[in-house]
């Protein structure tokens, strides 16, 4: 009987334990490699966040030291245990809205990074034996994980259909803390829920003007139901709506076609006497500072401003974090949000801040060498232009601000 080579195995559990032992001593780098590869080759997996990230590797962790275990100790099976694990893992993926193809995708470019790994650091140390008990293992493996899965990821699924409502909500907060920043995965979940995102949505925080007051996300839904009418269609307690605290927050449509709803928004809020700051986005990524302003603007804005506007946009908000130095503050965004077409306006800004400067629309013309209705004129296109009139206390004051930044040193 032929014996085998120096420093093989000889097929024996003993064997497979020197070799495993060699591989897990150095699954951390593994565990790193295997993640790198799925975010290479995955694009759902490229934009997932740090923590995300970490859970991929702790599962290529538990898994490789699962599987590698039972091969050195000549088993041939998962056990319950890891079964119902895996399962709940579908469960998750289901839930947090990651593709299931995505998913088993995962585990088989995961599976080829480690058998490749476990014949560099074993040589020529394994036997064709140890070899093809490794391959059927990582078969069995495979077939009876990706049947786990699609277990597990149809529970998660059962379980968003069977509450819809509170998988809409789920599903707003993962959008507003930024933990679902690709549109592949959001149209996912909102295919699976039956709704639709806006293209351009904008973050609509209310709450009520009396501080011991609280708005929920169902007030919200039935005042947005009610001013946008057919818009919200009839399954109104599925809005893309929240609760915050005192506040509840809904994402709404901020597309160029949406100034009449927008309109019905500020008297549904006026209405009830509530104080909103409307932010809008530039894409999905863009919601988590939205939100962030949003906020921040109504803990800190004086009531004289939403006395002259019913629902403050993100010109004010800017000029509140600017102000209290909040961290999502930017002077230039500031500057061109609250100017709009007036800021091309060289003639217009002049007389603006003549008015500013003088308190009064004569003095202001008689500074400028102008005809008082000159200015007046110059005056009323400022404030067609900006959507801002500036004998109202909180409209001159950003009005005069974004002239001040515009008009202020480089930095």
């Amino acid at each position: 009987m032929p014996q085998p080579e120096p420093g093989t195995t000889d097929g024996t559990a003993t064997g497979r334990q020197q070799v495993a032992a060699d591989v897990l001593a150095r699954l951390d780098d593994l565990a790193r490699d295997v993640t790198a590869e799925i975010v290479h080759e995955i694009p759902a997996y490229a934009v997932l966040s740090p923590d995300q990230l970490g859970e991929v590797g702790a599962i290529a962790t538990w898994g490789t030291t699962r599987v590698l275990g039972l091969w050195a100790a000549g088993g041939t099976d998962l056990t319950e245990a890891d079964v119902r694990r895996f399962r709940g893992i579908g469960t998750a993926r289901a839930l947090d809205g990651r593709p299931l193809p995505g998913v088993l995708r995962a585990y088989r470019l995961a599976a080829g990074r480690i058998v490749d790994h476990v014949e560099a650091v074993a040589g020529r140390r394994l036997s064709v034996g140890d070899a093809m008990a490794l391959a059927r293992l990582w078969m069995v493996a495979m077939d009876t994980l990706t049947e786990a899965l699609y277990e597990g990821y149809g529970a998660g699924t059962a379980r968003v259909s069977g509450d819809r409502a509170r998988a809409v909500g789920d599903l707003v907060d993962d959008l507003l803390v930024g933990r679902q920043v690709t549109r592949t995965n959001v149209d996912d979940r909102c295919r699976e829920l039956g709704i639709t995102l806006p293209a351009r949505p904008a973050v609509l925080v209310v709450q009520s003007a009396d501080p011991t007051d609280a708005v929920s996300a169902d007030a919200l839904a039935d005042a947005l139901a009610d001013a946008l009418g057919e818009a919200l269609g009839d399954d109104r307690r599925t809005a893309l709506r929240r609760t915050r605290g005192r506040a509840a927050v809904a994402l709404v449509d901020a597309g160029p076609e949406a100034e009449a709803a927008a309109d019905a928004v500020r008297r549904g809020v006026q209405q009830r006497g509530w104080h909103a700051v409307a932010v809008r986005s530039e894409r999905l990524t863009d919601l988590p500072r939205c939100l962030r302003l949003a906020e921040h603007a109504l803990a800190h804005a004086p009531a004289h401003a939403f006395a002259a506007r019913t629902v403050l946009e993100e010109a004010d908000a800017q000029l509140v974090a600017l102000l209290s130095g909040h961290r999502d503050g930017d002077a230039d965004r500031f500057r061109a949000l609250s100017l709009g077409p007036l800021g091309a306006q060289g003639l217009l800004l002049e007389g603006l801040q003549a008015f500013f400067a003088e308190g009064s629309a004569t003095d202001a013309a008689t500074r400028l060498g102008l005809h008082p209705q000159t200015l007046r004129y110059r005056l009323r296109r400022a404030r067609e232009l900006s959507g801002r009139d500036p004998r109202r206390s909180w409209d001159h004051l950003v009005l005069q601000a974004s002239l001040t930044v515009r008009s202020g040193p480089p930095t």
